[in-house]
């Protein structure tokens, strides 16, 4: 396998997309933390705060095809500068909410920002950096997520106990991603393609979103995108109040204890997992996308296991979860990278907003209103069981435990995904370097791809 050129500015460009990326994160979750104050302060049930967060993901997922289709033909920097801003300046409105639907509006503009921002950074990505080295720079990328989850579920219980309100970590948020969005103006964008192994031919792309479709390994990639999301949303929406209720922590130690699991577990997963999948990739194509799957069907073992546990084991539910979260993390250095290797360079852009619309709208929108819908269900059951006549945190505790036994079936459904993806990925990645643009669509695709593109 010949090696493509790295960009000499490469990890200069790949810190700064780590740092909007940590921001990302930690914005979007400072809301997170504070799901029980919030509740309580507009009288809402499980399902409302599923449909907080299913509408930023909803809105994020729609945004994104525009977003990407611009990052496909503008100046990636610019988007993401302006993205940046918007988003910072939005999360700090939001602590200005006067009640839970301006609240929710808010939340959705917020996708809106954060929306342009992920396929201009993937793009970049491609061409910063050659196929034998994006699972390591898309692996330092991702690692904005946990770090953002550190800082957002350690620093928000307490930044909001201090002020004596849950608005103030919202305010404090969003100062430094608009010094940040400063910086990004002045990045010195590569050629696209610049990082390939064999320079890529200049054609029209006619019906970009069709090509994307048309390639096979896509539709397993996406179909574990779903799943993951419906895991990731779940987690990071439900896992705090889960904590509060069931365990009976406290908030500032409920958001410790979140962030041990979802944050310290992916700097270590993201770190090591993505090491191991470009050693493996480089001996075998497929072997990444196999890794992915044997993490992923893991990782459903032990979060189902963590989520068996007593009430009094509270330590070991936090290691359990945490050891099953951090080989979930093994998705982000498998997923993006494919998606990289079987799209040519000009589509990249535009091919990851496709991947998470999709993966948005049916997995991050529907993961947590299910959870939240089966939390109300469960704790009624289990208050009319008990013989009780008014609803407790108890009763919400046990509700919100078994619903999340959503997350673990989700995460074996994303290790099914990568598996399919296998079937295909060699040949696809092969025709992405022949760039046979030319070509016409594979009748596989004329029966399910008819609609035309807008």
């Amino acid at each position: 396998m010949s090696d493509g050129k790295q960009a000499s500015n490469a990890w200069q460009v790949l810190i700064l997309l780590f740092l909007a990326n940590f921001f990302n994160f930690y914005d979007r979750n400072v809301p997170s933390v504070l799901i029980e104050p919030i509740r309580r302060e507009w009288g809402l049930t499980d399902t409302q705060l599923g449909l907080l967060t299913s509408a930023f993901a909803l809105i994020y997922a729609l945004a994104g095809v525009p977003m990407g289709r611009l990052a496909d033909r503008w100046s990636r920097k610019t988007i993401i500068g302006w993205g940046l801003l918007l988003w910072s300046v939005l999360t700090g409105a939001t602590g200005a909410a006067w009640s839970f639907a301006s609240f929710v509006v808010i939340r959705m503009a917020v996708g809106v920002g954060e929306a342009s921002y992920l396929p201009s950074a993937t793009s970049l990505i491609g061409d910063l950096f050659p196929a034998h080295k994006r699972s390591r720079a898309m692996g330092i990328y991702v690692l904005g997520l946990p770090v953002g989850l550190i800082v957002g579920f350690f620093t928000t219980g307490a930044i909001a106990q201090y002020f004596g309100t849950w608005r103030a970590p919202l305010y404090i948020a969003a100062v430094p991603g608009m010094l940040l969005a400063l910086c990004m103006f002045f990045i010195r964008e590569p050629e696209r393609g610049a990082a390939e192994a064999s320079k890529m031919v200049e054609h029209k792309i006619d019906r970009p979103i069709r090509r994307i479709l048309a390639i096979p390994t896509l539709w397993g990639i996406v179909l574990a995108g779903i799943a993951i999301n419906v895991a990731g949303y779940g987690t990071q929406g439900f896992l705090v109040p889960l904590v509060q209720r069931y365990f009976g922590v406290p908030l500032q130690s409920a958001g410790v204890a979140t962030g041990v699991i979802v944050g310290i577990s992916g700097l270590v997963g993201l770190t090591l997992g993505a090491t191991i999948a470009d050693k493996l990739h480089q001996m075998n194509a497929r072997a990444r996308l196999i890794y992915g799957a044997v993490s992923m069907f893991a990782a459903a073992v032990l979060v189902h296991f963590s989520l068996r546990v007593q009430a009094t084991e509270f330590t070991m539910f936090v290691v359990v979860y945490a050891i099953g979260w951090l080989l979930q993390y093994n998705y982000y250095s498998c997923a993006f990278p494919a998606v990289q290797d079987v799209v040519e360079p000009r589509m990249r852009g535009t091919a990851m907003a496709v991947f998470f619309a999709l993966a948005y709208v049916l997995g991050g929108f529907a993961g947590p209103l299910l959870i939240g819908a089966w939390s109300d269900s469960a704790a009624h059951s289990a208050m009319v069981a008990a013989g009780a006549t008014q609803m407790t945190d108890q009763f919400r505790g046990l509700g919100l435990r078994q619903a999340m036994e959503l997350v673990p079936i989700a995460l074996a459904v994303c290790g099914v995904g990568f598996l399919v993806a296998t079937r295909t990925f060699s040949a696809d990645a092969a025709a992405m370097r022949r760039d046979d643009l030319s070509a016409p669509l594979p009748n596989y695709a004329s029966a399910t791809l008819s609609a035309r593109e807008p």
